[in-house]
């Protein structure tokens, strides 16, 4: 069970499968239930609130909150190796449930999948039909499911990425559980971080998530068609967004009907070819002296 948000199998199971796999196939993860570090501090730990506290329970708790992110950090580096070393350009897209998330990576998938490699995680409790959707596209795709966790952690990351083995220099897109809170603390070893989130949610979600909001780089404002159909606005939106976070880059897109997902698309590719571009070399002439 997880010790940050009291989510999770008590049994630790988590399913990791591709489309098509037998269901006796798939790979069982086990939680960080079993890990046992004993780690007293964590950049995400807000421990110094209660480091008085003399309540034994309120102290287990936040040792394990600090040992539990502290060992996602860890593996969180590893992925973060992996990627470079294999060249992956990596988006954790998140968002709560309804916002659009898989249709926007189907329209993305879809419109530039003759010019990108790709490769998706999908994260969910339950299910393989988001994996399904992914795998109509040819696209290579493998299905985490959480059971009753709230969120990908960067081990189940990793031992999905294994399987996956995705193409050198090609684009990883990480869909995680649809939830805004905890999904937040758990860094997956993503380049960037992608927040999802729709007019038909209301303008206030910055506000009340902020932790989200304050962890990503991209914002994308989904279903702006229903703008002319909604009492939404959308400059408070990108205000109270700036206010967490001032750095936000914002796009804002249809993914039914398309619009502003060419602005998305040029980005997406402009940070691949970053990274991917010509490697600079350093040239050491070396001099021998000889007596």
């Amino acid at each position: 069970m997880c010790g940050t948000c009291g989510c999770g199998s008590p049994d630790g199971h988590i399913s990791i499968q591709k489309p098509g796999a037998d269901l006796h196939d798939h790979h069982h993860h086990h939680t960080h239930g079993e890990h046992s570090h004993d780690h007293s501090h964590h950049e995400h730990s807000h421990s110094h609130e209660h480091s008085h506290s003399h309540d034994p329970v309120k102290k287990t708790v936040i040792e394990v909150q600090q040992n539990i992110l502290q060992h996602n950090d860890l593996m969180a580096a590893r992925n973060r190796g992996y990627f470079e070393a294999k060249s992956l350009f990596v988006l954790n897209l998140v968002s709560s449930p309804g916002s659009g998330k898989t249709s926007i990576l189907e329209k993305t998938l879809k419109d530039l999948k003759e010019e990108i490699s790709f490769a998706v995680i999908e994260g969910d409790q339950q299910t393989m039909q988001d994996a399904n959707r992914i795998d109509a596209l040819d696209i290579p795709v493998i299905q985490i499911n959480t059971g009753k966790g709230c969120h990908l952690e960067s081990d189940m990351v990793y031992d999905a990425v294994k399987q996956l083995n995705p193409k050198e220099s090609s684009i990883l897109m990480i869909e995680n559980v649809g939830n805004l809170v905890c999904p937040s603390m758990f860094d997956l070893g993503e380049r960037k971080r992608v927040v999802i989130i729709s007019t038909t949610e209301g303008e206030d979600k910055p506000l009340k998530y902020p932790d989200m909001f304050h962890s990503s780089d991209i914002c994308i404002i989904n279903k702006i068609d229903l703008l002319p159909y909604l009492n939404f606005d959308l400059e408070k939106l990108r205000s109270y967004a700036l206010q967490i976070n001032p750095k936000l880059i914002f796009f804002e897109v249809s993914a039914t009907t398309g619009q502003g997902m060419e602005q998305w698309y040029s980005w997406l590719k402009k940070e691949k070819n970053h990274l991917n571009g010509p490697k600079k070399f350093i040239s050491i002439k070396l001099y021998c002296i000889v007596l």
